[in-house]
């Protein structure tokens, strides 16, 4: 169906990738490509960001029409006394916001400006450093009510679709529109950002009632569920999750309750922050208050998707003479070649473990070259990083330094293989690996769900490249030793099957070529589109299924193989009988996934479906050994540690003491004696991470 001509709002604290010179993030640039392509289709398209102190310059190169617009206000700030100290606890900011508008490519730029947004012209974001000592930390705050003020005064009673990006920088928004009937609200997640994110209460409270919308904040309600202390503290160190003072609100939650539609940048992105399957926080997750929010609005959620440059998919690899940029680097053309790109983030991007590898793979003589780009626009900090280029002059060009695109695309043009190691699932879409993909770079990458798109995680016949496992840990050597056996298996392919490297080659290109700004464009206009219309969103049963959401579904609509996926028997008997083969299979589906709970429930209520043998295995896979010590036995286990929880205290955010048993035996693993509360986490070879008791006997 075609869309309707709408009116489409973008707002965001950057939205400046319409100049190299204005640009700080990747989600700039996303904006300003979608935006011109839904201008091209004929819709009309507001971008709404501030000024950022920098009206001056943009005066020299575009035409600035200064609006009749003063806001003048003052914008209440509930200091929590816990972090700001020495400062009272409210304080008002005085404000008088103006608006500014450039007409560029169809689209309607404004920008608004005031003491507060002018501040940091350079780097547009305040450092984290700033909480708790300077008030500029909440500029970004000043612009969500900021933006509010605009929209509902600029675009009074005019009818728009306002698209917000990343919920840290939006969550007034969606509840301050929400009573609004001309204004449909949008939130694109776009990072991984912990999904527990969460902000002072009052001061949400406070800046909600200036808003008008003073019943907008979510009741926050005790955790449910067992004593899972270990599992608690130990997200401190996933990424995944942070501890809260209970006068916190989750920022997710408020945009949750209160948008439309929830954007998402890729399906394995969506699905991962939905439930949070086979990672340390699934358990913990499960039995917090925003689990219940997410599924009960996941209706809302849709995949409006990210793309690959236009200059990217323009430019001809076949174009780049291959030898000369490589001899230009000091390498060898007749080598294979590997490379990565991505910003200096030693655990989000898997850069230690990657240095790891390559140290040790070219340390056991592997004819390899690696391209390895760790962008900080400085001289890398770190020791270990300097010593293994040093060590390997000839076969490694390691560099930080911000180069011309094209640069980069020759890079990527010159390499065989991509290398992308991404932990923590920090990562959503990650452009720069569908980049070197275009230029037909073999990928070798985490198996990620975010980036689960590029297909190098699939089986035959449509996987582009290599997977490595997940990893959830910081210098992780598992990952190490898996990134450094798929770089060999590649040398291997490239030397030994060129076949069937040019297959993987091409595909991956094929692959990457499909993620354009024009499809990126259509699958958001289409749920604009449904959400301008009046049609109710619906949750697909497939998703239902994906997350074993079994209670939204009808009995028609449940498979044997989620039900299984889930350790579900009462889902499976819905629509048919759990008979002896059917909880055999759910025993043995719930064994491989260490979900022995699942298996305890077979055992009881189905004896005849498990052998003498099998019974052994679980109920004996944690005893004590003659020592005294932990001896935990599971076949498919490639990792086991020991976190035991630091006492209760006044800490919000205290860590456990992790200790990795030892690997005596394949499957089996030796460790101390545990103590109250301890928690055991596994690692399977199957990638999953989930927890067990550290129980004896």
């Amino acid at each position: 169906m075609t869309e309707p001509p709408m009116h489409i709002i973008e707002t965001y604290f950057e939205c400046c990738g319409f100049d190299h010179t204005f640009l700080q993030g990747g989600t700039s640039v996303y904006l300003w490509n979608l935006s011109r392509e839904f201008a091209a289709r004929g819709h009309r398209v507001s971008l709404v960001t501030p000024a950022h102190g920098r009206l001056d310059d943009l005066r020299g190169r575009y035409e600035v029409e200064d609006l009749g617009y003063a806001d003048e206000y003052v914008l209440p700030l509930v200091l929590d006394p816990e972090v700001w100290h020495g400062f009272p606890t409210e304080t008002g900011l005085p404000v008088r916001t103006t608006a500014h508008r450039i007409r560029l490519d169809g689209v309607d730029l404004y920008f608004l400006s005031n003491e507060h947004l002018d501040r940091l012209p350079d780097t547009f974001y305040p450092p984290y450093s700033a909480k708790g000592r300077d008030l500029v930390f909440f500029k970004p705050l000043v612009f969500q009510v900021d933006s509010v003020r605009f929209l509902r005064h600029w675009f009074d009673g005019e009818r728009a679709i306002v698209h917000a990006h990343e919920p840290f920088y939006h969550y007034l928004l969606p509840a301050a529109l929400r009573d609004d009937p001309t204004k449909h609200v949008v939130s694109t997640v776009q990072s991984n950002m912990p999904i527990t994110k969460k902000v002072y209460a009052p001061e949400v409270r406070r800046l909600l009632e200036l808003l008008g919308t003073p019943d907008g904040l979510p009741q926050e309600h005790p955790q449910a569920g067992p004593d899972l202390e270990a599992v608690r503290q130990y997200q401190q160190l996933t990424h995944l999750h942070y501890e809260y003072p209970p006068d916190h609100v989750a920022v997710y939650r408020l945009v949750l309750e209160n948008a439309d539609l929830i954007d998402f940048l890729s399906p394995g992105q969506l699905d991962f922050y939905a439930s949070f399957r086979d990672t340390p926080f699934e358990a913990l997750f499960a039995h917090l208050p925003l689990a219940q929010a997410v599924k009960e609005n996941a209706h809302k959620m849709f995949v409006g998707g990210c793309a690959i440059s236009d200059r990217w998919l323009a430019w001809d690899p076949g174009e780049v003479d291959r030898s000369a940029v490589l001899e230009g680097l000091g390498l060898d053309p007749a080598l294979p070649t590997f490379f990565h790109n991505a910003r200096y983030a030693l655990h989000h991007k898997g850069q230690l473990e990657l240095m790891r590898a390559v140290d040790r793979v070219l340390g056991d003589g592997l004819a390899a070259n690696f391209v390895v780009r760790c962008i900080s626009g400085a001289p890398l900090d770190d020791p270990y990083f300097r010593e293994v280029a040093e060590r390997h002059r000839g076969r490694l060009h390691l560099e930080s330094e911000r180069v011309d695109e094209r640069r980069v695309f020759e890079y990527a043009s010159a390499a065989d293989f991509c290398l992308f190691p991404s932990k923590f699932e920090m990562d959503t879409f990650l452009i720069a690996q569908g980049e070197a993909m275009v230029c037909g770079a073999v990928p070798i990458a985490t198996a990620q769900e975010g980036m689960a798109h590029f297909r190098h995680a699939r089986p035959e016949p449509e996987t582009t490249g290599l997977a490595v496992n997940r990893s959830f840990a910081e210098d992780d050597p598992l990952l190490t030793a898996a990134l450094a056996a798929r770089i060999r298996e590649a040398v291997a392919l490239w030397s030994d099957d060129p076949a069937r490297y040019r297959e993987l080659s091409r595909r991956a290109a094929a692959v990457a070529r499909q993620f354009t700004w024009e499809h990126c464009a259509d699958l958001h206009l289409a749920a604009f589109g449904r959400l301008w219309r009046g049609e109710p969103a619906e949750l697909p049963a497939e998703r239902a299924l994906r997350h074993g959401w079994f209670d939204l579904l009808k009995d028609e609509e449940i498979t044997e193989e989620a039900a299984l996926a889930h350790g579900d028997p009462a889902a499976y008997a819905r629509r048919a009988p759990v008979d002896a083969p059917v909880a055999r299979r759910f025993f043995h589906a719930a064994w491989e996934r260490a979900d022995f709970s699942t298996c305890e429930r077979i055992v009881d209520r189905h004896p005849a479906a498990v052998t003498a043998e099998e019974v052994r295995a679980l109920r004996e896979r944690c005893s004590v050994g003659g020592d005294g010590g932990l001896v935990y036995r599971l076949p498919h286990a490639e990792r086991v540690e020991l976190v035991i929880p630091a006492p209760r205290g006044p800490a919000v955010r205290a860590l456990p003491e992790v200790r990795e048993l030892r690997r005596t035996a394949p499957g089996v693993f030796e460790g101390p004696p545990p103590r109250p509360g301890a928690r055991l986490l596994l690692t399977l070879s199957s990638g999953r991470v989930t927890w067990d008791e550290a129980r004896h006997g």
